[in-house]
Order: structure tokens, then sequence, then C-alpha cells
């Protein structure tokens, strides 16, 4: 994951921070989500609050995050996350931007076999 503000000029190449987790992607979850160490540690900004509704059915008033780069198996897309928990959540939003799917049997995400090349974002 990285910011946005190296290419708002905001900040050099050598200042960009990168966060390399091993994520759990979550088929129920729409929105990604970050742990509080992993705001601090991008430098990540909040730019406001969602509710997030757990599968318990709780609900709960979360940060959340300026957008930053999710780059997943070479594929990228920009967005914000929500702030909670203890593990980066990777969420269908990123997914279907991606084109990726989950290969369940081996437990592990793959490109779109109709577009292994390069995503193709459905927008219609």
């Amino acid at each position: 994951m990285r910011l946005t503000k190296h290419w708002r000029g905001q900040i050099s190449t050598d200042e960009i921070r990168i966060y390399e987790a091993d994520a759990l992607v979550a088929m129920g979850a729409v929105s990604s989500v970050v742990p509080q160490n992993v705001v601090e540690q991008l430098g990540v900004l909040s730019i406001g609050s969602r509710i997030a509704e757990y599968a318990d059915g709780r609900k709960d008033c979360v940060d959340l995050t300026e957008p930053i780069t999710f780059d997943i198996i070479g594929r990228e897309t920009i967005e914000s996350a929500m702030v909670l928990g203890d593990e980066v959540i990777i969420g269908q939003t990123v997914l279907e931007v991606i084109d990726m799917q989950v290969d369940c049997h081996n437990q592990k995400l793959i490109p779109n076999p109709a577009h292994p090349d390069q995503p193709a974002v459905k927008i219609k």
C-alpha cells in the first residue's frame, strides 16, 4: 500500500511509505480495512468516518483513510480504507477493480482468467 501524496507532489519518491501485509480476503466485506498501526506507519490521514457493520450485526463508527494504493500481484487500485481491527482485510471493491478472483482450492488470489494480462473493469 502506498500514499497518493507522491502523485500530488507533496512528498518525494524517497518519502513514499510502503507497508507489505499478508492480508485476509473477506468475500463478505465490501470495503477494505487497515488497522491503526498500518495507518500510522503509512502516515495516512483520516478524511471522515463510516459505519462499519460486522457479521454479528454490531455497528461501529470508524475512521476512513485518505486514498491509498493497493497493489496486489502487480495490479493496483487507489481507494480509501476503514480503520479498525488488527489485520489488513481486502474487500470486494478492490478485487473488482483489479479484476482478481479467489482460488479457494489453493487459497490465493489469481488474475481473472478472462483477462490474465491486465484488469478489465465492468462499467455497465
